[in-house]
């Protein structure tokens, strides 16, 4: 046997690895977005005795907790980290996991619900464009199409065959801004984690996100100055508790853990979309715990999303660069 032959007949296995793992790594970065869609199940019950700000500090400090030894134990890994890896793990988590929710929050405060609604759907656009100058990533054979039928199935989950806004002044309001504010640091989040799971490994990645964000969480929980009303009896503490530990565990640190593993071998242009699955499991949890009946329009919606994550699933193109 040539040398090209044998070079060859090596080649073949290691591109049908890569489109393998590839393929295995969205599906990651679908299941991790999924159990996002968990969150309300803890959190409203959570509501009753928390703000949203203390929800959040305290499943962070639990999370941390967890984290800690492992981050402990990769620890060298921080050894050569640059200012340029600080910016992107800041990024990630005083951008993604606080200032986002606060600013999409306060957006559905402050204006049109509806079109704060429909300017945050277009978040898998600022992650493709900024993965393609940032990542230098290519797209996928028929990205842009598959990515207009994905964020079709969106709108149709969202707001079903209806037209929700009247104007477009209401687009020209603080909480649009708000909005695309916060569609762009969750983008970008997904950036800068498909950037630092490259570098690092995604456990680390990971502790780092809660970690960081505590001093942050800290700062707007002190600024906020609502008084912690825990309950005392033994029976609705054990219930909060659990609810709360569930919280941070299970759509906390469960679900990105499975994310960021997925991420090393996943574009951010194509994780953003996998990113679809979390509105989906989320209308389903209406139907199953709230009785929140799912509509034609919303399994139009279903049909769309899974159609172009199953064709992104297939491409040869998107096993990593």
């Amino acid at each position: 046997m040539d040398n090209a032959t044998s070079v060859g007949a090596q080649v073949k296995p290691s591109l049908s690895v890569s489109r393998d793992r590839s393929k295995t790594g969205f599906w990651l970065v679908v299941l991790g977005a999924a159990l996002w869609g968990v969150d309300p199940l803890f959190r409203l019950i959570l509501l009753k005795s928390m703000t949203s700000a203390q929800i959040v500090l305290l499943e962070h400090v639990i999370i941390a907790l967890c984290v800690g030894p492992t981050l402990w134990k990769n620890r060298r890994e921080l050894l050569g980290v640059k200012w340029k890896q600080i910016g992107a793990l800041l990024f990630i988590s005083w951008g993604g996991s606080a200032l986002a929710t606060i600013l999409f929050t306060s957006g559905l405060a402050n204006g049109n619900a509806n079109a704060v609604l429909l300017l945050q759907k277009l978040q898998p656009l600022f992650a493709i464009i900024m993965a393609r100058f940032i990542l230098k990533e290519r797209l996928p054979r028929y990205f842009s199409l598959l990515f207009l039928i994905a964020l079709g199935g969106t709108y149709l989950l969202t707001f079903g065959f209806n037209i929700p806004l009247g104007h477009w002044s209401e687009f020209v309001q603080i909480g649009s801004l708000l909005s695309l504010g916060a569609a762009a640091l969750w983008g970008g989040s997904t950036v800068m984690g498909r950037m630092m799971v490259g570098q690092m490994k995604y456990e680390t990645v990971t502790a780092l996100r809660f970690i960081l964000a505590l001093p942050l969480l800290m700062a707007i929980t002190w600024n906020e100055g609502a008084a912690w009303t825990l309950p005392t009896e033994a029976g609705p503490l054990s219930l909060l508790s659990i609810n709360l530990l569930g919280q941070a565990l299970l759509p906390g640190l469960l679900s990105l853990l499975v994310y960021y593993k997925g991420l090393t071998t996943t574009k951010a242009s194509v994780a953003t979309l996998a990113e679809l699955s979390f509105p989906m499991v989320g209308v389903l949890l209406n139907w199953i715990a709230f009785q929140q009946m799912v509509t034609v329009a919303q399994i139009c919606g279903f049909v769309l999303i899974w159609f172009a994550l199953f064709v992104i699933s297939r491409q040869s193109e998107s096993s990593p660069a």
